[in-house]
């Protein structure tokens, strides 16, 4: 991808489902022979995830090259899965949509961002900690070895 193309950040509709899909195997495909299984990002009904859920894509030229999830709680916001396709990485997408989720929250009021990822994808434990959040405990889900993160955010 030209490092001059624009990005365009939108809310998910229906269409942006199969690119969505791609995206999430491209950038998590990496992960399947350190984790021992495809990371649970692969398996996900994106379909389903656009109908329900706040949704967020990056464009490029038209095509979905990143994505993020939000799952609002009463307390924080919880980033469900961010993840962008690797042609396009270190262009600062990633970056951006992580913005997002912090207007996202600021909108709904909320000091308090999550987010999870697994331990094997230790480049994402150092990108996160390099933007604010702080590892706060690890925990085995549905075999998954995960490590959660929260960033606090800066009063409304």
């Amino acid at each position: 991808m030209d490092e001059s193309t624009s990005v365009v950040y939108r809310r998910a509709n229906p269409t942006d489902a199969p690119g969505m899909e791609r995206v999430a195997h491209a950038a998590y495909e990496i992960y399947v022979d350190r984790i021992g299984r495809p990371p649970a990002p692969m398996a996900a009904d994106y379909a389903r995830i656009v109908s329900q859920a706040d949704a967020r894509v990056a464009l490029v030229d038209g095509a979905v090259a990143g994505l993020m999830v939000l799952a609002p709680s009463r307390d924080h916001l919880l980033i469900e899965n961010v993840a962008v396709l690797p042609s396009a990485q270190g262009r600062g997408i990633g970056l951006n949509l992580l913005g997002l989720a912090e207007q996202r929250a600021a909108a709904l009021k909320l000091h308090e961002l999550r987010l999870y990822t697994n331990e094997a994808m230790f480049e994402n434990l150092a990108f996160y900690a390099r933007r604010g959040y702080t590892e706060t405990h690890r925990a085995t889900v549905d075999g998954y070895r995960r490590v959660y993160f929260t960033k606090q955010l800066s009063a409304l």
